[in-house]
């Protein structure tokens, strides 16, 4: 049985003289001109408040990350347990197995650091030797010259120096409160998430709800997708950086593959600067040999995080085109800086996904298809 059609739509208003004169394509780019100039208004107050308020948005964010982390971890220990126990048991086997591998690298740094700092010595002084041979010919007072001067502004800027050690205490302080509240909020999204946003939706309008719940659904579901692929990547290079300096009997192997594991989550850009730090510690401790070994390396990772880890794992949660990527890492880091960098891909993904969802399509496979149920909302 055929619907009925609808009523008509009503004809557009008439236009006076002085409309009549301006092109109609005038007409519709200072229409949408003057909405766009609405949008990023408002877009650019969100993001001043944000600003004013950028410890809270960053330990809400990390709080969020560690609940898509631990949340299927505490859901599968609910199964046997009451849920508390649960929650404190997946939150504190996380923090264990956090603080295991920073002590990890603090006592692999502390049994090296005799044998690094002979290895560094001879391994600048190799250099020095090199640089004073064919084809660069430097003179050798050059180094001494330049020893002295890194004496000389050391001594000079004394002051500075301890005003910024200073400084640099007072943002570990910033910096731990901003994890103690993430941890904070990450109890109580894991805990009772459903609860927190039903209270959430019941202070919406109902002709708001539903379109509310769709698309904020399929933001949780990209990015606890993001998420669960980024740490997956992350500790495939960490994996393979790790053998690999093992291999060439780099110093400082596992503190450098946990640097990649960390840089790995600014995509594109990450990998390739830690590479470039592990490369450098080659080149003072095992020669320009090595440290070449170590640059190709950074080309074999690249190409293994680019065609085969981010398309095989990162596909079903996250479509975005590597130029859509890189643009929004270089933004997020010129407006940002580091966290800008961290927090631009999986934003723009959410937003993407959102918009999908509401215009129809949620542009996700379903369940079925990805094999995963959806996670709910925190």
């Amino acid at each position: 049985m055929s619907t009925p059609p609808g009523p008509p739509a009503s004809p557009p208003p008439p236009l006076n003289d002085a409309q009549e004169r301006v092109p109609r394509v005038l007409r519709t780019a200072g229409a949408y001109a003057w909405r766009l100039i609405a949008i990023g208004v408002v877009v650019r107050f969100a993001f001043s408040v944000l600003g004013e308020f950028h410890r809270v948005a960053v330990a809400v964010f990390l709080g969020l990350v560690i609940t898509a982390v631990l949340r299927p971890v505490a859901g599968l220990l609910a199964r046997y347990m009451p849920r508390p126990p649960a929650v404190a048991i997946a939150l504190i086997g996380g923090i264990v197995l956090v603080l295991g591998a920073l002590a990890l690298v603090g006592e692999t740094v502390a049994e090296q650091r005799t044998g690094l700092e002979r290895e560094f010595v001879a391994g600048v002084d190799r250099i020095e030797r090199q640089l004073e041979q064919a084809p660069f010919h430097l003179p050798a007072h050059m180094f001494d010259d330049l020893q002295s001067r890194v004496g000389r502004l050391l001594s000079e800027h004394r002051s500075t120096l301890i005003s910024t050690a200073l400084t640099g205490a007072s943002r570990l302080v910033e910096v731990l409160t901003v994890l103690a509240l993430a941890l904070f909020c990450s109890v109580f999204f894991t805990y009772s998430g459903e609860r927190q946003w039903q209270w959430v939706c019941d202070q919406l309008p109902e002709r708001a709800r539903l379109r509310f719940s769709v698309g904020a659904g399929a933001a949780w579901r990209t990015f606890t997708g993001y998420t669960h692929g980024i740490l997956l990547v992350a500790a495939t290079n960490a994996v393979l950086v790790g053998i690999a300096l093992f291999a060439l009997g780099v110093p400082l192997a596992v503190p450098l593959a946990l640097l990649e594991f960390v840089a790995a989550f600014i995509p594109l850009i990450g990998s390739p600067i830690a590479l470039a730090v592990a490369a450098v510690v080659a080149l003072a401790s095992k020669g320009p040999l090595i440290a070449l070994v170590v640059v190709a390396l950074i080309v074999v990772i690249g190409q293994i995080e680019g065609h085969l880890l981010h398309p095989l794992v990162m596909s079903w949660a996250v479509r975005l085109h590597p130029v859509v990527v890189a643009l929004a890492v270089v933004g997020g880091a010129v407006a940002a800086g580091v966290i800008g960098a961290v927090v631009a891909v999986p934003l723009v993904a959410v937003v993407w996904s959102v918009y999908q969802a509401l215009r129809g399509g949620t542009g996700e496979p379903s369940a079925a298809q990805s094999g995963r149920a959806p996670h709910p909302t925190p």
